[in-house]
C-alpha cells in the first residue's frame, strides 16, 4: 500500500471500475480506494427477504454509449425492455399515456390538434442537434418547441423521467434533450439488479491485477510536484500516485485539495447542485391491478413502475417488485412523513389495496441520484476544472460535459482511462 502506484482511483463505483477495466489492459499498477465496506456506490443492489432492490428505479439506455462500453468490456446485460404503454395521472384522473402509436390514438388527454402537435414534437426531439442547445435551459427549449400547455407538461414529465431533473428553468436543454433521445430508443431493466454489473466489473478487474482497498477513505490529496501525488488515507496512512482518477463527489474534491490548488474552480465545486429524490421500493405477492405497470404524474413529480415484469428481481421470480419515486426540486425542504404518505397514496391510485399483498418495502427519503444538476455554462467550467491539475482526471456522474447518470459515469470513466493510457504511451 505504501508503494507508488501508476494510477490510484478514488471511488469504487461504476466510473471507477470502468476506468480500472480499461487500464487493466496495460502494464500500469492500479489501485481502487473505496470508502464503503462494499463496492458499487449507488449501483449496488440489496437483497431483502429474497427481493432484489436497487436504490430506487434504475434503467439502462438500450442505445446509449454506456451499453456499448459494457459490451466492449464483455459485461453481460441480462434483462428485458418495458413496454412504452402506461398511464398519466392528473389530480384524480387517469389518462392513457401517448408514448406509443396506440396511446397517441386512444388517449383522452389530448384533442386531435394536440395529438398532431405531440407527434411533431416527438419527431423534432429525435432530429434535434443537441449541440446547438448549449446556451438554452430546458424550460426555454420547451417553450420554443411546444405551444400547447399540455404538450409542454408532457415534455416536462418526460424530462424528469429521462434525467430525474425537476428544475427545467435551471437544467441544460442540451443534456436533457440528449437523454430524451436516448430514452426514446428504449431501456433495459437488469436481472437481479445493477449489482450484477458491478460484480462483473470487479471480478474482471481483480483477475487482471487491479488492487482494491475498500473501507478506506481518502482524507487529503497533496501535489508533491507536477504529475505526482500523495494521498492521505484512513488512520493517516499515505500512498503515492503518478495519476489520480477521482470519481467521488465534487464537494469532497473541494475539501481534499488545498484550496489554492483548485482556486479558479472552488465556487463551481462548492455550489454544484445535486439531483435528489425519494423512493419507495416495494415487493408484493402479486399486483392488485396487473394491467397498470407504469405511471407518471403529469403536473406532480411522481413515478411508478413495475420492474419485475421485465427483469428477474426475486429469488423465485414470482413476486412483483416495483418502485414509486418523487423527484425533488433543488434545495427542497423535506418532510419525510408527508413524502412517504404521498408515495403510498400515489401507489394506492395505481394499485388499490397493495398493502394486502405486501412482502416487504423500503422507504428512502433522500437519495442523491446525481452529483450535479446540469446547468448552462457547466461545460466550460468542467473543461477548465479538468485542465487545472496535470495528472488529475475526473470521472463520475457529474464529470461528463454532455451527460449525467449512468451515461456520464461510464463515459467519463472510459475517457479518463484512455487519456492516461495515451499519456503513458507517449
Amino acid at each position: 500500500m505504501t508503494k507508488k502506484w501508476d494510477v490510484v482511483i478514488v471511488g469504487g463505483g461504476l466510473a471507477g471500475y470502468v476506468a480500472a477495466n480499461y487500464l487493466a489492459k496495460s502494464n500500469l499498477s492500479v489501485l481502487i480506494v473505496e470508502k464503503g465496506k462494499k463496492v458499487g456506490g449507488r449501483a449496488r443492489t440489496d437483497l431483502i427477504r429474497q427481493q432484489y432492490f436497487n436504490l430506487g428505479p434504475h434503467a439502462l439506455y438500450k442505445k446509449g454509449k454506456a451499453k456499448y462500453i459494457f459490451e466492449e468490456l464483455d459485461i453481460q446485460l441480462n434483462g428485458r425492455s418495458p413496454k412504452t404503454a402506461g398511464i398519466l395521472v392528473e389530480s384524480n384522473m387517469e389518462y392513457q399515456a401517448p408514448f406509443s402509436p396506440l396511446g397517441l390514438l386512444t388517449t383522452r388527454l389530448l384533442n386531435w390538434k394536440e395529438r398532431m402537435e405531440w407527434a411533431r414534437v416527438l419527431l423534432k426531439v429525435m432530429v434535434t442537434d443537441t449541440g446547438k442547445l448549449e446556451h438554452q435551459t430546458f424550460n426555454q427549449w420547451v417553450q420554443l418547441t411546444a405551444c400547447s400547455e399540455k404538450i409542454q407538461s408532457l415534455l416536462y414529465s418526460l424530462g424528469r423521467l429521462a434525467t430525474y431533473c425537476h428544475a427545467p428553468e435551471k437544467a441544460s436543454a442540451k443534456v436533457i434533450v440528449s437523454h430524451l433521445k436516448a430514452v426514446f430508443g428504449g431501456v433495459l431493466y437488469i436481472d437481479y439488479g445493477w449489482q450484477t454489473i458491478i460484480d462483473q466489473l470487479h471480478n474482471k478487474a481483480v483477475i487482471l491485477g487491479i488492487q482494491v482497498q475498500n473501507h478506506t477513505s481518502v482524507k487529503q490529496i497533496d501535489i508533491i510536484e507536477q504529475g505526482h501525488f500523495r494521498l492521505v488515507l484512513t488512520h493517516d496512512k499515505e500512498i503515492f500516485a503518478k495519476n489520480v482518477i477521482y470519481t467521488a463527489g465534487p464537494t469532497e474534491l473541494y475539501h481534499m485539495f488545498d484550496e489554492r490548488a483548485l482556486h479558479s474552480q472552488n465556487d463551481f465545486l462548492a455550489n454544484m447542485l445535486p439531483i435528489k429524490g425519494a423512493t419507495l421500493d416495494v415487493a408484493l405477492t402479486h399486483l392488485p391491478n396487473p394491467e397498470n405497470l407504469f405511471a407518471l404524474g403529469l403536473s406532480e413529480p411522481l413515478y411508478f413502475s413495475v420492474h419485475s415484469n421485465y427483469a428477474q428481481l426475486s429469488s423465485d421470480n414470482k413476486s412483483a417488485v416495483l418502485h414509486v419515486f418523487k423527484y425533488y426540486l433543488p434545495g427542497e425542504q423535506i418532510n419525510e412523513t408527508s413524502v412517504k404518505k404521498e408515495l403510498e397514496q400515489f401507489l394506492g391510485k395505481i394499485q388499490p389495496g397493495w398493502q394486502n399483498y405486501l412482502i416487504t418495502s423500503r422507504f428512502i427519503p433522500q437519495i442523491k441520484v446525481n452529483q450535479r444538476l446540469p446547468q448552462v455554462g457547466d461545460e466550460q467550467m468542467l473543461h477548465r476544472l479538468k485542465a487545472e491539475i496535470p495528472g488529475l482526471y475526473l470521472a463520475g456522474d457529474w464529470a461528463s460535459r454532455d451527460s449525467i447518470l449512468l451515461e456520464g459515469a461510464v463515459n467519463s470513466g472510459k475517457q479518463a482511462a484512455e487519456e492516461i493510457l495515451k499519456k503513458e504511451k507517449s
